[in-house]
């Protein structure tokens, strides 16, 4: 059947370092969909990293260009993991278990070393092998000038403690770098006189811009952090992992109750008319790729082997083609997510057959 006008949508980003290649086959699925336009992104963390490559191909070549930008960027990823990761060294751990690289002595010295000494002493002169990779694989002149596509990337700012979006006209590597700063690994990245930290603990990602720069109502987010587990956290590295996983929730989950409340207000007749035209009808879709990883430890995210980051996103595509199948005839039309479902006392969070 003939398509006449592609749906558009909004897409929003989590962050989850190696984990973000799972948002990479989402989006490589989505642009592989002629029936789906992405019209505008917002991206934390590893989310900002794909949202910026995603941008930037639209912006030069469209579906297939941000394909190809995607695949080269996370190709240079794991190029750069080769020398840096700290858990490349040990193939041993992930023939025998299966990804479980927790264990592994590179990582166990990393994580000791980083929770001892910050990176004014570790890294003084603030090396950051991300920077120079967004500088190979992204025209950032070239960038700035897009009109493709709407851009927001959020940073927490230190001394504000405040989320602070940069759109499209603002991008540089340093933006993207502060996106991603997690604070144990680099310092504060200053831009225009502001240090900025990993967006993902204000905004991860941040839904807001999408109310007020969007044209289109309905907001795909892509979550990486699992919202929900099931065991509860017993091991150093396991409580670690789940303080992450909560702090990197929070500031979406806030968002999404504040979305809920609006659409009982308008559900139940508690506006005026007059005030009612004034909100839009934001539609929430939910593409739960965090139980694709739910078995995998914390330091997997520091993982950058191609194999992995390949079947993490093979796994993205398939959670998003199944996603497609079961919630395409629902955008533009009505969220595919129960909101008020979510936040309603003990309910279990939808999981989505997408999942």
């Amino acid at each position: 059947m003939p398509i006449d006008v592609a749906k558009p949508i909004n897409l929003a980003l989590q962050g989850g370092g190696a984990h973000g290649a799972v948002s990479w086959g989402v989006a490589d699925k989505f642009l592989e969909d002629p029936r789906i336009e992405v019209a505008a992104i917002s991206g934390s963390s590893a989310g900002a990293v794909n949202a910026v490559a995603l941008a930037y191909g639209l912006h030069k070549g469209g579906e297939v260009g941000a394909r190809d930008a995607l695949e080269s960027l996370w190709r240079e990823v794991s190029n750069a993991g080769e020398l840096y990761s700290p858990v490349r060294g040990n193939p041993f751990a992930y023939f025998f278990g299966g990804g479980d690289v927790v264990k592994t002595l590179s990582y166990q010295m990393f994580d000791a070393v980083t929770r001892t000494f910050s990176p004014y002493q570790l890294n003084p002169f603030d090396f950051n092998p991300l920077k120079d990779i967004l500088k190979r694989c992204i025209d950032f002149d070239s960038l700035r000038a897009c009109e493709t596509t709407k851009l927001h990337i959020s940073a927490t700012n230190v001394r504000s403690g405040k989320v602070h979006v940069f759109e499209c006209k603002d991008m540089t590597a340093d933006v993207i770098c502060a996106s991603t700063c997690l604070p144990f690994l680099f310092k504060a990245v200053e831009i225009d006189g502001e240090h900025y930290w990993d967006g993902g603990y204000m905004g991860n990602p941040v839904l807001f811009p999408f109310f007020y720069d969007a044209t289109s109502s309905d907001i795909v987010i892509v979550h990486v952090n699992p919202l929900e587990r099931d065991d509860v956290p017993t091991t150093a590295p396991e409580i670690m992992n789940r303080v992450n996983e909560i702090s990197f929730n929070s500031s979406l989950l806030r968002e999404l109750r504040a979305i809920s409340f609006v659409h009982k207000l308008l559900d139940d007749g508690w506006l005026k008319d007059e005030y009612r035209d004034r909100l839009r009808d934001i539609r929430i879709h939910s593409i739960r790729s965090d139980l694709a990883l739910v078995d995998y430890d914390i330091s997997s995210k520091f993982r950058t082997d191609w194999a992995f980051l390949k079947e993490l996103r093979d796994k993205g595509r398939a959670i998003a083609a199944a996603w497609i199948d079961e919630n395409y005839e629902k955008i533009g039309a009505e969220s595919s997510v129960d909101l008020r479902a979510m936040f309603d006392g003990n309910a279990k969070i939808p999981t989505n057959s997408g999942a």
